[in-house]
């Protein structure tokens, strides 16, 4: 059940055995199915989510119910609302799963407790929240700056076995443009090649 997580854990940091025992007492797996919520917009997320298997989406819906995504969670990611997670405060995010899914959920208390009894996981937490801060960033920085092409080019080179998994309408999305706009964009590349 933890081999995976174990494994993303130690290309970060050690752990001794009876520390990973420690980390793995508070661990809840979790299955879902596809379509299936992991949160809701108004509920709070006091959870933080290892993808075991599957992959899940994060979305905000605006006032017309468009959805805009804001991120794909597929094998060896973490999902989760920081902000909610955090500050105890109600989402406006979802989380859905697109497939059927495994997760290993740790929740705010017990993460807080591992920080105490085991500082390694800190150390391991912010460089994860360091590397998740920096491709936001590039995304922001993307969205702003670049092209739909360009950005469209970036997400395959970045996330090369996410557009087998997921609804094209779902990566327009993501990127920010229309569908038929992502459709013109894959035409024109598909010429090129």
């Amino acid at each position: 059940m933890f081999t995976q997580i174990d494994n993303y854990i130690n290309r970060i940091i050690s752990l001794t055995a009876e520390e990973l025992t420690l980390f793995h007492s508070v661990i809840v797996e979790r299955k879902i199915k596809k379509k299936e919520f992991l949160l809701k917009e108004g509920e709070i997320g006091n959870f933080e989510a290892y993808v075991k298997k599957g992959c899940l989406k994060m979305y905000y819906l605006d006032e017309k119910d468009n959805e805009s995504i804001l991120m794909f969670a597929v094998e060896d990611w973490w999902v989760g609302d920081i902000l909610s997670y955090a500050h105890k405060i109600p989402t406006s995010l979802n989380i859905e799963a697109l497939e059927d899914s495994e997760l290993l959920m740790i929740n705010y208390e017990d993460k807080e407790m591992l920080y105490e009894k085991i500082p390694k996981l800190e150390r391991m937490y912010r460089l994860m929240f360091q590397n998740a801060y920096g491709v936001l960033q590039f995304r922001l920085f993307s969205t702003i700056s670049k092209p739909a092409k360009e950005r469209y080019l970036d997400f395959l080179a970045k996330y090369p076995s996410i557009p087998q998994r997921v609804p094209q309408h779902q990566i327009a999305a993501y990127l920010g443009i229309s569908p038929e706009f992502l459709s013109k964009i894959r035409a024109n590349l598909a010429k090129i090649n």
